[in-house]
């Protein structure tokens, strides 16, 4: 694969596309902390893997528009709650993503000697790391009855790892929506697609966000996609999905 810009990304918080209000991203990030394990007869360090971390840093415009995803609306309150960040780069299907269950810290503003007039958000991990994966829609996907979404090849046959997976839910019309992960090992052509175990959200209502995971042992099918089903007239989703290469313990 070519290399890339970072043109044409995405920024979801919590069910709310901010992408367009969106000035920079500064830090996407996380991992284990270096825990030091140096012996006295060592001439170098020697370290251990410690606790899980993540973390995103954005810099959004001033947008106090009324809509209910102006940025202003959405980060100014300052939740003492969860938030559910992901940062899709682009908008491709299957295309990588971050996604971040996180505790938002701070919306300091800053007004420039150039008249511009910025804020600084950061999003820092709670019980989980940052989680790197791939979209399992193009960007935001707008489903106006039960929809079988297109598949994502992972390449690489079954893993025995299990999943993680988040939603975001932008708009609904209707009674409710159930999304779910499908799975199969041959793009359906001799192995029908089937529903992973655990692999299904919450059904949702209205404007929401979800992380959802399987058994850590779960095997997972090479091919994966994204199925609504439900009463509705209009539901604007978007899904991510980190499958597991090896063990991951939260």
């Amino acid at each position: 694969m070519a290399k890339q810009s970072g043109l044409g990304d995405a920024l979801f918080i919590s069910g709310y596309d901010l992408s367009g209000d969106i000035q920079a991203v500064g830090n996407i990030g996380g991992g284990p902390a270096p825990l030091e394990f140096t012996g006295i007869n060592k001439s170098a360090h020697e370290r251990k893997g410690g606790r899980l971390d993540g973390r995103m840093q954005v810099t959004a415009f001033f947008n106090p528009g009324e809509e209910a995803d102006a940025a202003h609306a959405v980060l100014s309150t300052l939740p003492r709650t969860d938030v559910i960040a992901s940062y899709f780069r682009g908008t491709t299907l299957g295309g990588p993503s971050a996604n971040l269950v996180a505790k938002q810290i701070g919306y300091d503003g800053t007004r420039g000697d150039d008249g511009s007039f910025t804020f600084a958000v950061e999003a820092q991990s709670n019980s989980y790391t940052l989680e790197w994966g791939r979209s399992l829609t193009a960007g935001l996907r707008t489903d106006t009855e039960a929809t079988d979404g297109d598949s994502v090849d992972f390449g690489t046959g079954s893993t025995a790892f299990g999943l993680q997976a988040y939603l975001h839910v932008f708009a609904f019309t209707g009674t409710s929506v159930t999304v779910k992960l499908q799975e199969s090992s041959d793009d359906a052509d001799a192995d029908a697609w089937a529903d992973v175990t655990g692999g299904g959200f919450t059904a949702a209502t209205g404007v929401t966000a979800e992380r959802i995971q399987t058994a850590r042992d779960q095997t997972v099918e090479r091919y994966l996609r994204v199925v609504t089903t439900g009463t509705f007239t209009n539901a604007v989703i978007a899904v991510s999905v980190i499958r597991n290469d090896v063990e991951v313990v939260f």
